[in-house]
């Protein structure tokens, strides 16, 4: 395997766990009687996070794939990679809307 192999899969992995990261945190609260919906907010760092970081491996890996002369099937996965991370980019930005309208309808009601 050449060395921006690495960079492709690690790409992927963190593209993959970026999109899960938020709706598997969102299922394991319906389970928990300890902690609520809200505190599913934990995941929206952790998938911001992990979406950009895939980003940024995405765009090494096919930095790498165009500098070489044997050009191998690694730029599909750097493509899917780079779009699995601004879907997560996108839930993540999505969530903190979401926890900042609840907010704001939080500090509404309890004015009245």
């Amino acid at each position: 395997m050449a060395r921006g192999g690495g960079n492709a899969w690690g790409s992927l992995a963190a593209g993959a766990a970026s999109v899960v990261a938020l709706p598997a945190a969102i299922y394991l609260t319906r389970f928990s009687e300890t902690y609520e919906l809200l505190d599913a907010a934990f995941a929206i760092p952790v998938a911001a996070i992990l979406g950009a970081l895939a980003i940024v491996l995405a765009r090494r890996a096919r930095r790498r794939e165009a500098m070489t002369l044997g050009r191998v099937q690694r730029a599909r996965g750097a493509r899917a990679a780079h779009l699995l991370g601004i879907v997560g980019l996108c839930m993540a930005a999505a969530g903190l809307v979401a926890i900042g309208v609840y907010g704001l309808l939080e500090y509404v009601g309890s004015r009245e």
